[in-house]
């Protein structure tokens, strides 16, 4: 079982914090390499609090990728045409082709967490929810696609500090608005919802992955590491062989 409270550590990252970005963002650009010489697809998703470090994390899994071959997906309040449909439409069609990597922003687990919290969605409708998430993320895998579910976990005491920050520094006010506020005076049916989540779809083929994000560089090195050890186990991490064709040509042009 997941609990929460197992994540609010907080210890400073003791290593090289730039060497060791540095040496996981090749690993990461090895790993997206193999994806696209192998027709694999994968995804990326992310949830946890607001403030809680997703992005920083995001931004530095991508930064060494092709971006061609490789999209990030910020998930917002579905729109008129998405409420039409059932509420995984939308992440149905942001599924990635082969050789394609998807990164979500938060995610599907919206029907389980803010809809059911916030009222947005009927008890019925988010209990139903479970079921249909396990079946997509089944159909995910039978379809080939490599799903990466990652939790970032921060204390009550951590995110005021990051709110608070946002507020002084206004180059970061953007960042925030009412719902952070909102959300945080409800933490305590947050936490329920959570580990509700936690208990209803942490499966063998599609595990969760809890960072504690209070310290933010041992949570960008824990979370890429994780990642990483991850989509490396589903592709193999061969490189692609040189066309023999392509290399005769070549050495004859450049001697």
């Amino acid at each position: 079982m997941i609990d929460l409270a197992d994540y609010e550590r907080g210890h400073k990252y003791k290593g090289d914090y730039k060497a060791d970005l540095a040496a996981l963002q090749t690993r990461l650009e090895h790993v997206q390499v193999a994806h696209i010489a192998h027709d694999r697809a994968a995804v990326v998703m992310f949830e946890g609090w607001d403030a809680a470090g997703k992005g920083g994390i995001i931004q530095r899994l991508v930064a060494e990728w092709d971006q061609r071959n490789f999209e990030v997906f910020p998930i917002a309040a579905p729109t008129a045409e998405e409420k039409a449909h059932d509420f995984l439409w939308r992440f149905r069609n942001r599924l990635p082709a082969p050789g394609n990597i998807a990164v979500f922003d938060r995610s599907w687990y919206g029907r389980v967490l803010v809809e059911r919290v916030e009222g947005y969605a009927t008890p019925e409708e988010w209990e139903r929810g479970y079921g249909e998430i396990n079946a997509f993320e089944t159909d995910m895998a039978a379809a080939g696609v490599t799903l990466v579910k990652l939790f970032v976990h921060i204390t009550q005491k951590e995110q005021d500090k990051r709110l608070r920050a946002r507020l002084d520094d206004p180059w970061k006010r953007w960042k925030t608005g009412l719902d952070d506020f909102r959300n945080r005076a409800k933490r305590a049916a947050y936490l329920e919802a959570m580990h509700t989540m936690f208990a209803r779809t942490d499966t063998g083929r599609a595990p969760w992955i809890v960072i504690d994000g209070n310290d933010k560089k041992a949570a960008r090195i824990a979370a890429l590491n994780a990642i990483a050890d991850r989509l490396e186990a589903a592709v193999p991490m061969e490189p692609p062989p040189l066309d023999p064709e392509v290399e005769r040509v070549a050495r004859q042009a450049l001697g």
